[in-house]
Formats: structure tokens, C-alpha cells, sequence
């Protein structure tokens, strides 16, 4: 069942509005009457566990790991120069936001190169950083995983990316 789904236990997967987590299975829950088989996934950073039906997995959002192509594709967006609109600032949170939950790597790189400060750059609003932090640790987890590296080596790489634009 889990090869025509193309999933198994043990992968690694994005939800969009959640981040990197991990399949732990499948199992078959009764929900109001109806039975269904649902993904088990769990968001080891949020302490949570997710559970997906596996009918609405693919209209949920959730996919495989950014293969390295798609995240190089993704981190070459914070060495570009920032985007941010003149409108206000409202408005550029909600598309911020939308960008973050969309779960694409690389929307989720311009925010993070849209609200990054640099040394010697004027302080961000408390919702700056609250957004750009979301930002930086979505991007920085699923990073880590592509790269098979710790978060703490991810978020200095990353770092240096940005600085270095």
C-alpha cells in the first residue's frame, strides 16, 4: 500500500504549515463512522504528531525533501538583493505568511533574504523578527535534512550565505 502512496515509514516529509517531520506509520482510525488510513507524522521540534488521511495527503500539501537541486535552487534567492514592497507593513505580513506556510523552499528564502538585518542595518519590529525567525527555522530544518547536517551548522551556513550577500 505504502509504494502506491509513495511514503513509507521512516521518511522524511514537509508539511507545509508544519515543517520537516517523520513518517511513523500508517494506521487505520474510525472518525465519526467512517474509517480511515491515515500517515502518522511527527514534528519532533514541535513535540507534535500529525495525522493525515491518506486521501488528502497529496491536496494537503505533503510532499518529499527538496532533492539538493531544488534547495541550491532555493538558497541562490538569499544571495539576491531584497525585495521588500513600500506597501504596508500589514500587507507584507500576510504575504510573508502565506509564503512560510506555502512550504516552497524557496518563497520561504525570500522572506528570509526580505527581512534579514546585516550589521549596521536599522533594528526589525518585534513582528519582523517573530516572522523572519518562522522563516529562518523552516528553511534551516529542511536545509539541515537535505544536507544531513545538525540545525546549529545549518543556521551558520545559512548565515553566512546571507551576510555574505
Amino acid at each position: 500500500m505504502s509504494e502506491k502512496i509513495g511514503f513509507a515509514a521512516g521518511d522524511l516529509v514537509v508539511y507545509p504549515t508544519h515543517g520537516v517531520g517523520k513518517i511513523l506509520g500508517i494506521e487505520t482510525q474510525e472518525i465519526a463512522g467512517y474509517t480511515l488510513n491515515v500517515f502518522v507524522v511527527h514534528f519532533d521540534k514541535d513535540r507534535m504528531t500529525l495525522r493525515v488521511p491518506l486521501a488528502k495527503a497529496k491536496g494537503s500539501g505533503l510532499r518529499r525533501l527538496s532533492t539538493r537541486k531544488e534547495m541550491d535552487a532555493a538558497l541562490t534567492k538569499l544571495k539576491g538583493r531584497s525585495r521588500a514592497k513600500r506597501t504596508m507593513w500589514s500587507r507584507r505580513a500576510q504575504e510573508y505568511e502565506q509564503k512560510i506556510n506555502s512550504g516552497d523552499p524557496a518563497s520561504i528564502a525570500e522572506v528570509v533574504r526580505d527581512l534579514y538585518r546585516n550589521v549596521g542595518q536599522p533594528e526589525q519590529s518585534y513582528s519582523e523578527r517573530q516572522i523572519y525567525q518562522a522563516a529562518l527555522d523552516r528553511l534551516v530544518r529542511e536545509f539541515a535534512a537535505v544536507e544531513k547536517i545538525d540545525e546549529d551548522t545549518a543556521v551558520r551556513r545559512l548565515e553566512q550565505m546571507l551576510s555574505a550577500a
